[in-house]
């Protein structure tokens, strides 16, 4: 039987960290008296860290810092049994830094954290940092529902950020994985990005907005040029009209839910219609199907 995700508030690992460490670019010199100081050789970064990429350009800044004040902030840890090994929970970043700047020891505060906890405070730890792109914030607040089940309201409580913003980043998940990769490399901004939802064919679009480094007002306007033109060649299709700001709305929701891109057709004069479902990969067809397996059968009529 698959395993639900664990429904429960934010857990104790986000407060714990919350009361422990500020999640921000600007340092604070620590004034806690259970400080320990530790040799990095006996630190070892988190293996199922969610960040792999670490610019290169920041955290030699970061050690150029360290080298002049030291590790203010200390890193979070945890103790590994059956050893004097330290496992970062928070903190890998200047743990990276410190080495470059040929620190020797650094500044840990020990906590008891569980593999759940640790996994979520890396995903929330992430999240805060400023250089993170749309695309791998999305993912990180995908992976908090998914894995944790915390919903929207939740997370935008928690991590001070507004419900919209959440779910508008969680769209650009529904974009094709080219258009998706050039939101990461900075090529389309998130705002070029939630532009190209509704389309038929991001990723041309995409193109032709990099291509002529189309602004946001200018790529919205080549949104509204591709559908009316559409529009126009389905001009033998009587009844046929340009889809409402509720039903791309809609679209964009369920993409977003599912990860996969959901088309929203009404018939012309009824108040029926179709909705499609595009999968990439036949996983993708497996969690559908375990989805709409899972709807009630009296709503599923």
């Amino acid at each position: 039987m698959e395993k639900k995700p664990e429904r429960r508030g934010l857990g104790r690992g986000l407060s714990a960290l919350m009361s422990d460490v500020k999640l921000d670019t600007a340092e604070q010199p620590s004034s806690r008296q259970n400080d320990s100081i530790v040799p990095v050789e006996k630190i070892i970064p988190n293996p199922s860290q969610p960040r792999r990429d670490f610019a290169p350009a920041a955290l030699e800044e970061l050690a150029n810092s360290l080298r002049q004040k030291g590790v203010i902030q200390p890193l979070i840890v945890r103790a590994i049994a059956g050893g004097d090994t330290y496992e970062i929970v928070a903190g890998e970043r200047r743990w990276r830094a410190a080495q470059l700047a040929g620190l020797h020891h650094l500044p840990v505060i020990v906590r008891e954290f569980d593999d759940s906890e640790v996994i979520e405070i890396a995903i929330i730890e992430n999240i805060q940092r400023a250089d993170l792109n749309a695309i791998e914030e999305a993912l990180a607040y995908r992976q908090l529902m998914d894995r944790f089940g915390h919903t929207q309201e939740k997370l935008a409580e928690a991590l001070s950020r507004s419900r919209s913003h959440i779910a508008n980043l969680l769209r650009l998940l529904s974009l094709p994985t080219d258009v998706q990769a050039r939101v990461r490399d900075g090529s389309l901004s998130a705002g070029h990005a939630r532009a190209l939802i509704p389309s038929s064919n991001p990723s041309e679009l995409a193109r032709q907005v990099v291509n002529r480094g189309l602004s946001v007002r200018e790529t919205e306007k080549l949104m509204k040029e591709a559908a009316e033109s559409k529009f126009k060649d389905r001009g033998s299709k009587p009844g046929k009209s340009e889809k409402d700001a509720d039903t791309r709305a809609l679209e964009a929701d369920l993409s977003a839910n599912l990860n996969m891109l959901v088309k929203i057709e009404h018939f012309p004069g009824v108040d029926g219609g179709q909705v499609t479902i595009r999968y990439r990969t036949l996983e993708d067809l497996d969690l559908l199907c375990t989805a709409l397996s899972l709807i009630p059968r009296d709503l599923a009529v």
